[in-house]
């Protein structure tokens, strides 16, 4: 008996309905779903679930972030198609059980000794002997060997012509059929078990409750009942945020258009967080010390959750799923990028917003992140051809990860301190995100203070580098940019410039130099504009410079020109730097090799800091770190189910693939001069090479000396 692929036929009914019925039940519908189900777990594995709409609209752009929103491919598990098609699943396999399960059940229990003789000879594997026994005795021995060697044997006498003869049945293997059974009821257990512990009883509650998913902000315990779900809920799995020394009994259920508030029959208090990290600063161990506060009993436990170490309490699994932020205290300070003086401290916690005001821009600030370890490679510190003011950490990193066996560079991660991630907001809403360091690291040899900037969560940060200088902090670049900005300063290094380079030995030669000393460092400052034809001008830096040329200077004399502005304007800006280090009561620097090297950096920071978006970067002055424990809270009734499931699957898939069915039949003819035929048969439901050495092994143990007929 094979299974059939045919679904059940009504007798009666119109034509639709039968055709209807038919196609539920055949086990090639079943088989359509199962691939629909297969594409829809891949898109739900390759596409982030639940993200924020903006990163959608960010990847794909708001024509496509909104058709695949409308599908809600955001939300594969949870979309009402996804378990429709999940119950068609189980209704269809369910009827291919029920359809098979009787003829599979009646054909474990058949012999098929009825066999007649003639059909024996259409049997691919078949051999006859002449055997010396009576037809009787032959049966019985026959039937001995074989209950022996693991059959089930059935013997029929028939009366013919030439005497009584005996036809020899015996099968085995007959788990190969159970084995369909139990893989086709496994997954109609696992999508059952699926479908409790999945939305669907959370759904049903929004459906015939009028539970609706919250989606404006406040506090947890102002939320109207209506977006509550009752602590008796039998499934759900949602995540619970608890700081350090904090506790918390509200979980969040994330929903397509909000947010479900799920009540638990206690708090979770957190006592302790920590975790350990590799040398490649990702967490090898994070684990909460926590005490479960029971709300009916007023009961205490202490407990310890780890990954992969859940704690169960009344029937809800408590997970260790990440680790967050819990409100870490920071202390930060206004760096000038503009140069301009200004004062500007502020504390926070990482959540927390706060208003400001920007050279005359008001913009909020919000608190996003605090990372204490920070683990980059640094291992090569060589020069690079690329433009040095086009600076992304971010691919400098990614540039030396890979295989292992690709390595072609050393390693040496070193954790290079905390940084600091915040937004500025400004009066429209329009955010751009800053990842600061708190303390300067080499890169290619020098020493740097790193500022990033992006425009939007799919870009990569882009750094600004401004040079530590001989004590390893800011203050020497700062005084530069500030002596920059300063009109006066400009004009007192550009005398200093000029006096120097010609010692004073012709009145008109220093004039002269110091009118192209003067012109330079005041394009370069953004003092002085001038653009191409039919071009913006330019706020300052190099490119200023680079404008400039362009559009007074003739196209054959632009890079001897070029070269001797570079010339006069590094030699300003170190007679500036000495002015402003003057000013701000700093020694001033030695003409030496560290000097030449930081100048260098200065130059091309100066240069990018007039393209940094805000007059001020904010800098980690301290902070007083807080831990937050992300737990997931599920109560999962259906995973019972689900474990049954993958039982009856993987016994079932064991017995279709290593158990064969095999049938056996002998038929013992007695011949008029009193000797006796046998004809052996046998059919396997697989072709094997096992199925070939059986067959040999059968003809010699039943036959003695048999003589195989080629079918």
């Amino acid at each position: 008996m094979s299974a059939s692929t045919t679904g059940f036929e009504l007798e009666r009914g119109s034509r639709r309905l039968r055709a209807a019925v038919e196609l539920l039940s055949s086990m090639r519908f079943a088989i359509a779903l199962l691939t629909v189900i297969c594409i829809a777990s891949v898109i739900g594995t390759v596409l982030k679930q639940h993200e924020p709409i903006n990163n959608y609209i960010n990847q794909f752009g708001p024509f496509w972030a909104e058709l695949f929103g409308s599908i809600q491919l955001y939300s594969v598990y949870s979309a009402w198609w996804f378990m429709l098609i999940l119950a068609f699943l189980v209704v269809s396999t369910s009827l291919c059980v029920a359809r098979n399960t009787p003829k599979i059940l009646k054909d474990l229990k058949s012999y098929k000794e009825n066999v007649r003789e003639q059909s024996l000879k259409a049997f691919g594997h078949r051999a006859e002997a002449e055997l010396a026994q009576a037809p009787e005795a032959a049966a019985q021995a026959m039937g001995q060997v074989l209950a022996q060697a693991g059959w089930k044997v059935r013997l029929q006498r028939r009366e013919g012509e030439a005497g009584t003869g005996y036809m020899v049945a015996a099968k085995s293997g007959a788990a190969n059929k159970l084995g369909y059974l139990a893989a086709h009821s496994a997954i109609v257990l696992i999508c059952l078990g699926g479908l409790f512990d999945g939305d669907l009883v959370v759904k049903a509650q929004t459906w015939f409750q009028d539970k609706t998913p919250f989606s404006g902000g406040g506090m947890i315990n102002e939320v109207p009942e209506r977006h509550r779900l009752s602590d008796r809920n039998p499934t759900f799995r949602g995540n619970l945020v608890v700081g350090e020394g904090q506790r918390a009994g509200i979980a969040i259920l994330t929903q397509p258009d909000g947010v479900l508030l799920q009540d638990l029959p206690f708090d979770v208090e957190l006592k302790k967080f920590s975790v350990d990290y590799y040398s490649t600063g990702m967490p090898k161990l994070f684990a909460s010390d926590i005490v479960i506060h029971d709300r009916y009993s007023g009961e205490k436990t202490e407990a310890r959750v780890e990954v992969n170490h859940p704690v169960s309490y009344r029937g809800i699994e408590i997970y260790q799923s990440s680790f967050d932020d819990g409100g870490s205290r920071l202390k930060l300070k206004g760096i000038a990028i503009d140069g301009v003086p200004r004062s500007l401290e502020l504390s926070g916690r990482v959540g927390d917003s706060a208003r400001l005001d920007f050279g005359g821009q008001p913009m909020t600030v919000e608190f996003t992140g605090l990372r204490v370890i920070n683990v980059e490679n640094l291992g090569e510190a060589r020069a690079s051809g690329a433009d040095p003011r086009k600076v992304d950490l971010r691919h400098a990193i990614e540039g030396r990860l890979g295989a292992g066996n690709k390595t072609m560079s050393q390693q040496l991660r070193r954790n290079v301190g905390p940084s600091v991630t915040y937004k500025l907001r400004d009066a429209s809403g329009q955010a751009r995100e800053f990842h600061n360091y708190m303390l300067p690291f080499e890169i290619d040899g020098r020493r740097v203070f790193l500022l990033g900037m992006r425009e939007t969560p799919a870009e990569p940060f882009r750094y600004l580098r401004l040079p530590a200088d001989e004590k390893d902090g800011m203050d020497g670049f700062l005084s530069l940019r500030a002596a920059l900005a300063d009109p006066a300063q400009r004009r007192q290094a550009v005398r200093r410039y000029a006096a120097g380079a010609t010692e004073q030995q012709r009145r008109d030669l220093t004039q002269a130099l110091e009118a192209s000393a003067g012109r330079a460092l005041e394009l370069f400052a953004g003092a002085q504009l001038a653009a191409a034809a039919g071009a913006d001008p330019l706020p300052g830096g190099l490119p200023a410079l680079s404008q400039f040329i362009e559009a007074n200077v003739p196209e054959a004399e632009r890079e001897r020109a070029s070269e001797m502005l570079l010339r006069i304007l590094n030699g300003t800006l170190f007679e500036l730097a000495q002015v402003g280090r003057e000013r701000s009561g700093l020694p001033p620097l030695p003409r030496d090799e560290r000097s030449v090297s930081f100048m260098t950096q200065a130059l091309m920071a100066l240069s990018d800091a007039f393209y940094y978006p805000v007059p001020m970067a904010l800098r980690l002055e301290s902070f007083e770190q807080v831990q937050a424990s992300v737990f997931q809270v599920a109560r999962a009734p259906g995973k019972t189910v689900v474990y049954l499931g993958c039982l009856f699957l993987i016994l079932g898939v064991f017995a279709m693939l290593y158990v064969r069915e095999r049938r056996l039949w002998v038929w013992l003819a007695p011949r008029a001069d009193g000797g006796l035929h046998a004809t052996l048969a046998v059919s396997s439901n697989r072709k094997t090479l096992d199925a070939e050495r059986e067959f040999e092994s059968l003809k010699t143990l039943l036959l003695q000396n048999p003589k195989e007929v080629k079918a």
